[in-house]
């Protein structure tokens, strides 16, 4: 019995602590990066890549996740170099990731992470490309979405932010697509 009463309280502690953890997470207004628009943008990159979408619209989508995170992450911090600091770090240690276990995971997995075989863009793997295009152009929306929200000091509609950064994602990945097949 003592055994019994020993695992149902450390299976409920732990569930007490799993769920402190993931309140504390929770952001206590929404901010112009919360988790909603970090898991939109991890969704759309994994059914990218679950449809053989092509590497540069998925690395695109990825930056899209990587950007929010990096943003959500740094609003935490007043001075822009750190803010700066966190968002070219997230990305920097991401690609270089990639290049690091890609022969592990080809030689495990039987995955790319960076599919060296395919045509390169501007000398970049396309995964690589779409990251560092994908990661620019996000910075450059929210900047935008930012200055407009600052300048008329409200936003237009429920939800702005997550539908100006994912939906300028989503066109971008159009547009995307049309230049690399047509």
């Amino acid at each position: 019995m003592n055994k019994t009463i020993r695992k149902a309280t450390s299976g409920l502690s732990l569930s007490f602590i799993v769920m402190i953890a993931f309140f504390l997470t929770l952001p206590k207004v929404v901010s112009a990066h919360c988790p909603l628009c970090v898991g939109g943008a991890a969704v759309g990159l994994s059914v990218a890549r679950f449809l053989g979408v092509d590497d540069a619209i998925s690395g695109i989508w990825f930056a899209a996740f990587l950007g929010a995170l990096a943003l959500y992450i740094s609003g935490r911090f007043k001075n822009i170099f750190i803010k700066a600091s966190i968002y070219l770090i997230t990305f920097a240690f991401t690609i270089w990731s990639f290049y690091y276990f890609n022969t592990w995971s080809v030689d495990n997995l039987k995955f790319f992470l960076i599919n060296t075989h395919l045509a390169k863009i501007l000398g970049l793997d396309r995964l690589t490309f779409g990251i560092v295009f994908g990661g620019i152009y996000f910075l450059i929306v929210d900047f935008f979405d930012n200055l407009i929200i600052k300048k008329h000091g409200k936003v237009y509609f429920p939800y702005q932010r997550v539908f100006v950064s994912l939906g300028s994602i989503l066109l971008v990945s159009i547009v995307m697509f049309l230049i690399i097949n047509f």
